[in-house]
């Protein structure tokens, strides 16, 4: 029977696979076993990631401050967990109050304190403010954050407390003063929350009439320009997109945008593959067998060569060419497109790009892909599909979660959490 062989055949990938990978997969959330690794505490007046509080790479934008009254009352919930100590100064349970991000991030950063330090408890002394009493357009008044000290009040202790408050997963996180550590979440109900895709909605392709096409409006069956080479190089084909391993129009990211001297320019999230040539590349020219290499959209630098597509509507379509390049920039952009072909590459806004994110192995992502499209060739169909993850990328990114080292996946493959380049 046939669902017997699917089941069989998804069962085997997601349990026996080790190298796997996914299209800008889900963000954080999921279980994971970590090996043992030093964690270093930070630094006073630093803070992690290394971007303003409310950019996109951090907690988001400030949205309004919430108060008792307000219909966004409602996004606050308390917590009450008796392994954490508030202040709550006010005498009004206040800094209980908090957005159910927020109160995750502390329970779990609640346990990583009794563990560290026996005995010792999680101290918050300051929440959600109701009063005025922060900045203007302190997240605060969202909820969204709160000021912790261990219960000892040991200040000895607070460096590595920011540090098990990243490990918790705050969007960010301040060793503000010697008294306390500031930590912040994204909007529950932010776009910035959500997870991410690869291109922005405004990219293009190419499709097999000739046509240019926005990204936003391709469609599964579409035929569209990529390239046969397992490494990026080879013959340019049109490839048959088999589905969206992540499509969401109305969400806003942060992207890295590649300027190439040859003109093109290709936007595209931080954990997203690229191919690129090292070295001394000559613009124009067919790279060398074997001298591509995949690299996050993050790493890519000025003096890097990736391929761009040549000729015109009409022509052989030949290989890509080299260009070197000289302008790597960061921006927000709407809407967010993770297209899927046949080949595992495309090209976007003449650039070829891998299908693939987060782990840094173009031939072993398409490899881990592989039942999908055996799924696909033997039904017309890669399962039932809408606007965000597909479920099989959340399937892989599951395991690789479970199995993987963190060091083998992406810093920033949990879309949502990107940050601009230094």
């Amino acid at each position: 029977m046939l669902l017997p062989t699917l089941v069989t055949c998804l069962a085997g990938c997601a349990f026996f696979l080790s190298p796997v990978s996914e299209g800008c997969g889900p963000g954080r959330g999921y279980g994971k076993r970590r090996s043992p690794r030093k964690l270093v505490p930070l630094a006073y007046k630093q803070f992690s990631p290394n971007v303003a509080e409310k950019t996109l790479g951090a907690s988001g934008r400030y949205e309004g401050k919430i108060t008792r009254n307000s219909d966004r009352f409602k996004e606050l919930t308390p917590n009450y967990n008796p392994d954490i100590i508030f202040k709550d100064e006010e005498n009004t349970g206040a800094d209980r109050m908090m957005t159910q991000r927020c109160k995750d991030k502390l329970n779990s950063l609640a346990i990583s304190v009794m563990n560290l330090w026996p005995g010792v408890r999680l101290r918050v002394t300051e929440g959600w403010d109701e009063d005025g009493h922060h900045s203007e357009e302190s997240l605060h008044y969202e909820g969204r954050a709160v000021d912790i000290t261990t219960s000892d009040r040991d200040r000895n202790k607070y460096a590595m407390l920011a540090r098990l408050a990243v490990e918790a997963g705050f969007d960010w996180v301040y060793y503000e003063s010697k008294a306390h550590i500031h930590c912040s979440v994204k909007s529950d109900h932010s776009v910035a929350a959500k997870s991410g895709g690869c291109f922005p909605g405004e990219a293009v392709v190419t499709v097999e009439s000739g046509a240019q096409m926005s990204i936003s409006d391709l469609r599964p069956g579409d035929r569209v320009l990529a390239s046969a080479g397992s490494d990026g190089s080879g013959e340019l084909v049109f490839s048959e997109v088999l589905t969206f391993l992540d499509r969401d129009p109305v969400t806003w990211k942060l992207f890295y945008t590649l300027q190439t001297e040859s003109g093109a320019q290709l936007s595209l999230t931080a954990a997203h593959l690229l191919f690129v040539s090292e070295g001394n590349c000559s613009e124009g020219v067919a790279p060398a067998f074997g001298t591509l290499r995949t690299v996050y959209a993050s790493d890519a630098r000025p003096g890097q060569c990736v391929l761009v597509s040549q000729g015109e509507v009409g022509q052989r379509l030949g290989e890509g060419h080299l260009s070197r390049l000289n302008q790597v920039t960061v921006r927000e952009s709407r809407g967010v497109y993770a297209p899927l072909t046949q080949h595992g590459t495309v090209v976007v806004d003449g650039v070829v790009a891998s299908c693939y994110a987060v782990v840094n192995q173009h031939s072993l992502a398409h490899w881990a892909f592989s039942p999908l499209r055996l799924i696909h060739s033997w039904t017309g169909t890669t399962g039932c599909h809408g606007n965000g993850i597909h479920w099989y990328s959340q399937l892989l990114h599951w395991v690789g979660r479970l199995v993987l080292d963190s060091g083998r996946l992406h810093p920033l493959g949990a879309p949502g959490t990107e940050r601009p380049a230094k």
